[in-house]
């Protein structure tokens, strides 16, 4: 009797103690994932009718800051620097086979996107080195591809960074990548 009120005494003490930690709090700028198709998840499952591809053309992980009444571009992003393109770690892309980007080839795998915004042109990068934390690491000898994309101003701000796919039924689509009063646009034919 006493082993046993032993062995639950140490669980309760065990569990108590794990349990009682605190988890750190919610990250501020949640981490997203888009897809080419558009709901390409989703739909895969519940949408049969679209008549989705066994497996995406394109994903791309990234986390939304908020603009949060600040300023944005020239400011909390610096003009003519390099950006990871969202918040926390760099975003990702996996295409899943070979597509054109703007025209350029851009090959089945997995890179980082970066971006060195300006007023109006922003220059897309896709670089080779993966699972990076923001752009501190960045080196430039890795770049596989980059594209340039103009600024749309827009009139009504983007809160939460953005990227978004609109498909077409031709093997082309546009990628939007938007916060605050900006937007660009860059097509992909797959």
């Amino acid at each position: 009797m006493k082993k046993i009120t032993l062995i639950c005494a140490c669980f309760s003490l065990f569990t108590s103690i794990c349990f009682s930690q605190d988890f750190r709090g919610l990250d501020k700028s949640p981490l997203d994932r888009v897809y080419l198709p558009d709901h390409f998840a989703h739909d895969i499952k519940f949408a049969p009718e679209r008549n989705l591809p066994d497996s995406p053309i394109l994903r791309i992980d990234y986390s939304r800051p908020q603009k949060n009444g600040r300023v944005v571009f020239d400011g909390m992003v610096k003009y003519n620097e390099i950006w990871r393109l969202g918040a926390n770690e760099a975003t990702e892309i996996k295409v899943y086979k070979d597509v054109k980007i703007d025209g350029k080839l851009l090959r089945k795998g997995t890179y980082t996107m970066y971006a060195i915004p300006t007023k109006d042109i922003w220059t897309i990068i896709f670089n080779k080195d993966v699972d990076q934390w923001g752009h501190y690491s960045y080196d430039e000898n890795n770049d596989i591809l980059r594209v340039d994309a103009h600024v749309l101003h827009k009139n009504k701000p983007v809160e939460e960074f953005t990227i978004q796919f609109e498909d077409s039924e031709n093997g082309i689509a546009l990628m939007y990548i938007a916060w605050d009063m900006d937007r660009v646009e860059i097509p992909i034919s797959y």
